[in-house]
């Protein structure tokens, strides 16, 4: 065989391998994806402060686990604590002042009674007059000054009654309906309830990371102290969009962890993402914004979905958020799902190098 025929024999060699090669690309792609752009994620808390205050004391050391409910933080709560007396005595003084009104309510009752009983004898006086000015008994002057006598005990009478009625609704007919009360329990219970936001506790269980907050330091409400790495975690995998045409929620798919090289993991689909942020217009009043480019073939967009572990579920709590892995999908059976598996299996190995 001369040099020619050797050469022709390679480049001919050289095609097929690169047509086979292209195609089984191709069938991958759509029957057996994979995707080395996949991370475990766990829920990352900010622990912040509700109240404002010097941070008294740290109960948690950085990287601790804790459970619901364990305390992280304490704010100094001598201020918080003054309030909440504060509130107390308002509260006292509310009720002092209901006590008063109490009072007043009596003593105004209490008038309106004389009132009514000076209006009734006027009253009285005003009909016999009538009857006395028929028979001539009496002068007309002094049947109209029984006649104004009557009108002004009807009006003390009138006015009498309408600062009951005041003291009344300012007072409240119960004490629930009392005004000054009802602000002034309130107020206790805010002050109550800020003196308790001192205390800052985990929200859900998780290990207590980036901790450097001090004892002395100010605290902002609302300004985060440290990051709690929820114990919870999924795996997200980035997909190109033709990658997933035959993929469903449930397809069962192989993890394989770059911390963890040469262990496949089984898995199944969870959820499919419905969309991206290029796919979301914010309405902030400004026009659109085209995307161009002067590409001819641009780049494939990535749908995300997520995945469990369906065998050893707790080691992927385990893992750290962000930790990097591969994910094979097994869309279709028969000869696709295993070569899918060859193919996941020579990544777990490839695991040991790099």
């Amino acid at each position: 065989m001369t040099p020619d025929q050797k050469f022709a024999r390679w480049v001919h060699l050289s095609l097929v391998a690169f047509a086979v090669v292209f195609v089984y690309f191709l069938m991958a792609d759509l029957w057996m994806p994979l995707t080395p752009q996949s991370r475990v994620m766990h829920p990352v808390v900010q622990v912040a402060p509700q109240v404002s205050g010097q941070v008294a004391s740290v109960h948690v050391r950085n990287n601790q686990h804790v459970a619901v409910g364990d305390r992280l933080f304490t704010l100094d709560r001598r201020p918080f604590e003054l309030a909440v007396e504060q509130a107390r005595l308002a509260l006292e003084s509310a009720s002092v002042q209901n006590d008063e009104y109490d009072a007043a309510i009596a003593a105004a009752e209490a008038d309106l009674a004389a009132a009514q009983a000076e209006s009734e004898q006027a009253e009285r006086d005003h009909r016999r007059m009538q009857r006395l000015i028929k028979q001539g008994g009496v002068s007309r002057q002094q049947a109209d000054q029984a006649r104004s006598a009557y009108d002004a005990a009807r009006a003390q009478v009138a006015a009498a009654r309408a600062k009951v009625r005041q003291l009344e609704v300012q007072r409240g007919v119960t004490d629930d309906q009392n005004l000054l009360l009802r602000q002034a329990r309130n107020d206790l219970s805010q002050a109550q309830l800020n003196l308790s936001y001192t205390e800052i506790r985990a929200e859900e269980p998780g290990v207590v990371s980036n901790l450097q907050v001090q004892p002395g330091t100010y605290a902002k409400a609302g300004t985060a102290l440290a990051a709690l790495v929820g114990d919870r975690a999924d795996i997200v995998a980035d997909f190109r969009e033709k990658s997933l045409t035959k993929v469903q929620p449930g397809d069962t798919a192989s993890v394989v962890f770059d911390g963890r090289p040469g262990d496949v993991y089984p898995a199944r689909v969870e959820a499919i993402d419905a969309g991206t942020g290029q796919g979301q217009i914010l309405p902030d009043g400004t026009l659109a914004t085209p995307q161009s480019t002067d590409r001819w073939v641009r780049d494939a967009q990535r749908q995300r979905l997520h995945l469990q572990l369906t065998r050893d579920p707790q080691r992927l709590e385990q893992m750290p958020s962000g930790a990097r892995a591969t994910v094979q999908l097994f869309p279709v059976d028969g000869p696709a799902s295993w070569l899918g598996s060859v193919q996941i299996h020579l990544v777990s190995l490839l695991h040991y190098i790099y």
